[in-house]
């Protein structure tokens, strides 16, 4: 991700985003399901991790945590975690070569522009390990808009992202559905999909 603006917005707003998120990621779920479904002491990604919590929570549970995230003010939160590593990155950096067991994608890649899509996926498919685990949560919807605050959104149907998915090589799992308030006050309907690499 590495549209201007929304990077503008998260570094103005990471304080706030840290607060309102906290809780519900220690909680999550899904977050629960990602951590089990690796190997114990496995290497993973937090993909855009914002504050870090996810990747904390990562660390806790006993898997060696790598984050990283395009706002510097993100990034520096995530460094002040017990045992979060995390480094500033675009997703037009993803570059390793099989090392990961898992990655969790939590609303970050419905920042990337809808051409840059699918190289995305195909650059996290090759960091993965035979058979690693990816989760993946986007906004659903169509289209790419501005939310309030003036971050850049692109959106997803369910059919058109389990598509790019296997198109990219992944399996799918299972997915989720819900809806939450975000960070712009508006309620939005999410979808999460797991998989296997």
């Amino acid at each position: 991700m590495s549209d201007a603006e929304t990077l503008g917005i998260y570094d103005d707003k990471a304080a706030d985003y840290a607060a309102q998120n906290r809780e519900h990621l220690l909680q999550d779920p899904r977050l629960h399901s990602f951590i089990a479904a690796c190997p114990r002491g496995g290497r993973v990604l937090d993909l855009g991790c914002g504050p870090g919590t996810s990747a904390a929570v990562m660390v806790a549970e006993g898997l060696r945590a790598d984050a990283m995230d395009a706002s510097t003010e993100m990034v520096a939160l995530a460094n002040a975690l017990e045992g979060v590593t995390a480094w500033q990155a675009t997703f037009d950096e993803i570059s390793a070569d099989k090392v990961y067991d898992g990655i969790w994608a939590n609303f970050s890649l419905l920042h990337a522009p809808r051409a840059a899509f699918t190289k995305h996926l195909a650059a996290l498919k090759h960091s993965l390990k035979p058979g690693g685990v990816f989760y993946i949560a986007l906004k659903l919807g169509k289209g790419e808009a501005r939310d309030a605050l003036g971050r850049l959104y692109t959106y997803y149907e369910e059919d058109e992202l389990k598509d790019l998915l296997t198109t990219t090589g992944f399996t799918v799992v299972n997915c989720a559905f819900g809806q939450g308030k975000g960070l712009d006050g508006q309620m939005a309907r999410w979808i999460s999909v797991a998989c296997h690499g």
